[in-house]
């Protein structure tokens, strides 16, 4: 099932969202001109690599490797994984923007992929294969967005046997389920050894970044109606 719009109308222009989309699809035009050597060392550098971060808590590590749960959410590893998650943000990141204001919604998405990677990094600690993607922070956004709005209608491209078509489904069924696969696989992903063996799919990231923002997003105001419009603005 992919989420192609949502029926829920926003009070202000999202910016943050629209920023996120901007710099993560900046990013990954850059990645596409590096020749494959530097695409693997920039990757190797700039994402998070779970072995180093354990060797951090014993000092074995600069302080550097802390830096990158932050710049890992930006970095994608083909057109399909920056496509689908760009996709999800659009969809469900400016109505939590909206709840939120900017300024909280940016520290709010922040958190979210770096408490997500955190997830990752504390069932893979001896892991060399670096972390990269936006999807814990997106998945931060879907916790939130399901506990703020689970009746809005998402329109949803669903196969049908070899065919497509689309439909509304009720955000708190789409999310819901979605949230139920990736928790099921990352109790899966227990027993494999490497990300090959999870088909590169970092299923902690997600089901903890859901988790994450359904938990932080009430925190930071999801459901106070009384916000200013001053408020929503910055």
């Amino acid at each position: 099932m992919v989420p192609l719009h949502d029926n829920n109308p926003t009070r202000t222009t999202p910016v943050i969202t629209y920023g996120l989309i901007g710099l993560n699809l900046f990013v990954f035009l850059y990645e596409i001109m590096l020749p494959g050597p530097a695409l693997q060392e920039f990757i190797e550098t700039w994402g998070v690599v779970p072995v180093l971060l354990s060797a951090s808590f014993d000092g074995q590590a600069t302080v550097f490797v802390w830096l990158t749960l932050i710049t890992s959410q930006f970095l994608h590893g083909g057109i399909l994984h920056v496509a689908g998650n760009m996709l999800y943000l659009w969809v469900f990141g400016n109505n939590v923007e909206d709840k939120l204001g900017h300024i909280k919604f940016l520290l709010f998405y922040l958190i979210c992929g770096v408490l997500a990677s955190l997830f990752q990094w504390f069932f893979s600690q001896d892991s060399a294969i670096p972390l990269i993607g936006a999807s814990g922070a997106i998945a931060g956004v879907m916790g939130a967005y399901i506990l703020r709005f689970p009746k809005a209608k998402i329109l949803t491209l669903f196969p049908l046997f070899i065919f497509f078509t689309t439909i509304r489904i009720p955000a708190y069924l789409f999310l819901g389920f979605w949230f139920v696969l990736q928790a099921f696989n990352s109790v899966v992903s227990l027993g494999m050894q490497t990300a090959e063996d999870t088909g590169g799919v970092a299923y902690w990231a997600h089901a903890g970044g859901f988790v994450v923002g359904a938990v932080l997003g009430p925190m930071l105001g999801l459901f106070d109606d009384a916000t200013s419009a001053r408020d929503r603005r910055f």
